[in-house]
Order: C-alpha cells, then structure tokens, then sequence
C-alpha cells in the first residue's frame, strides 16, 4: 500500500495535521512514538486557545481522543522511526521495530529534544539528580534544595514545578537577566524559597551516588563558586529532531528545517515539516499547530497537482 501522506509525531504540530488531513479524506498514516511531544512535561498549558488552563498529561490525551475520532486516518503509537528515504518519486518509511512504509509525500512533525549542558558529572548523574523533566521529576526535591540552570521560559517553568517541593531553588542564567515571560519573572522574584544567580556559568555537577552539588564561575568576577543542591534540573532549551532528514533537507545555522513559511515545504520535493523542528520564529504549541495545518492544506493542493498530471 502507498499512502498519500506519512505523518512523523504525535506532538500538537503532528495531530493537527492528523486531523486537517482526515477532513480532506488524505489517505494518510500517522507514525508516533506517544502523544503530546513536549507540552507532556509542562505543569500548567495557560496559552493555548480554549483552555484557561490544563495539564500536560490532559493536553496530550485531548490531542489523542481528537485524531482517534477521525475515521479517515490510520494511526500507530508507540513506534520509533529510524530511517526516512526518497525513493523513486515517493519515500519509504522504516520504523526501528522492522516495518516499512510508502508514501507519495511525508509531513515531519517531530518538535526538538532537551539541549544538554555537556559539564562532567552531567551524564554520569542523570536520573541521580539530574534532570530534564522538571514536571515529572520535581517531587523527588521534596525538603531538598534544587537548582535550574536555565532562565528562560523553560526555566522558570521548571522553577514553578519544584516550588510546591524544594526547600530551596536557584536558577542559574548565563546572561546578566532572566528571558522568561515577565509574569513568571515577578511572582518568582517575590518568592522567598527563589534564589537568582546571573551571569552564572555551570561548569561541573558533582556527588558520590547522587547529585550533592554543583560548580559554576561567576562572570561578573571569573571566579569559581559552588553550590550545594540534591538536584540539577537543566531547562537551556531544545535541540530540534532532524537526525532522520538531516541528508535529504535544508538545515540552518542551529540544525533546524528550512521551510517555505507560507507552503512549508522543505529544499526536499514532497517533503515538508512543521512545528519546532522547522526555522520558524515562534516555538509555541499554537503556531506549531497553524503551520502543520497549512503544511496540510499544501499537501493537498500538491496531491492534487499530481492527480491532474497523471490524467493528463
């Protein structure tokens, strides 16, 4: 069987597209390892329109419930794809359990993965004190000091996370300011468990078993400080998932798909990508969602381009 389009990931870039593709009667297969992508790990989604406020966990099985509704539209969760390839003039699909599949055009949804701080000790601590997820990791601060090494929205997100738990938190920022939204910036300044620390450089992360503290030089002075903390919770951001198109595309200056922002189409004919993983301005779910829509509605057109060329 050749699909008319293979979707890879189930994040919301990736079912918006599911479901806009259904409502065209797209004959389309839907590849995902699991539902949500990164909004899974967000505590509270307060931006997305509709909802005042809802949980990660809720968003991603919101998401689910809606593409499984869709009748024109097959969908395999839990898998992992570890190959994309042009082949003629479709693409194959290879998944790492085995399977193969065909498609005249692929739509790559695949958002972006944790930026790691790449320090000694970061590797040989995860999961003993390092972590990535702060909505999944947080309660293990309980009575316990932590620190976040990030001030931008990610990091002040995970700051909010740990607040119900940690004795104390410190968030560590390159620069001479937080970046994070302003609002989060003022409720957490006027939290007495918050410490800030700017122009902070983390350098080392350090323990026996588990985490027991961390090393950072202070730019302001160039000397080396130390902070005694039973977590690390890194929030520097994401690196986009290109690894299985990175010889087919276009990749700019910070290994993210260059798009056409009013087709989304890639450098690669029939292929195009949407959402985090693309060089679009904007990494939040709503754009994320209208641009894997356009994407769709482009795929459309182009299936149909194809059809009038054949019966011509």
């Amino acid at each position: 069987m050749v699909y008319d389009l293979i979707i890879v990931g189930g994040g919301p870039a990736g079912v918006a597209a599911g479901i806009y593709a259904a409502r065209k009667a797209i004959k389309t297969l839907l590849l995902t390892k699991d539902f949500g992508g990164q909004s899974v790990n967000s505590a509270s989604i307060e931006n997305f329109i509709g909802f005042k406020s809802i949980s990660g966990v809720d968003f991603a099985k919101t998401l689910e419930e809606h593409l499984r509704a869709q009748e024109d539209i097959e969908i395999k969760d839990g898998v992992l794809v570890s190959k994309v390839e042009k082949v003629g003039g479709g693409f194959e699909i290879s998944t790492a359990g085995g399977d193969k599949f065909q498609s005249k055009t692929v739509l790559i949804t695949l958002g972006s993965g944790y930026k790691k701080l790449n320090v000694p000790g970061e590797k040989e601590f995860e999961g003993k004190g390092v972590f990535y997820c702060s909505i999944c990791d947080a309660p293990l601060m309980k009575g316990k000091k932590a620190a976040v090494i990030g001030g931008g929205n990610s990091g002040l997100e995970a700051a909010f996370d740990l607040l119900p738990y940690a004795e104390k938190i410190s968030i560590l920022e390159f620069t001479d300011s937080l970046r994070g939204d302003p609002i989060y910036q003022e409720k957490l300044k006027k939290d007495p468990k918050v410490e800030i620390i700017t122009k902070a450089k983390t350098v080392e992360i350090f323990g026996e078993a588990f985490v027991k503290g961390l090393k950072y030089v202070d730019l302001n002075t160039n000397q080396e400080k130390m902070l005694d903390v039973s977590g690390v919770f890194v929030a520097i951001g994401y690196k986009p998932n290109t690894d299985l198109v990175k010889d087919l595309v276009k990749l700019d200056e910070f290994g993210r798909i260059v798009v056409d922002h009013k087709t989304y189409q890639t450098s690669c004919p029939g292929l195009w990508a949407a959402g985090d993983i693309t060089d679009g301005l904007y990494n939040q779910i709503n754009p994320a969602m209208g641009d894997a829509i356009k994407a769709v509605l482009n795929v459309y057109d182009y299936l149909n381009k194809l059809i009038t060329a054949d019966d011509s």
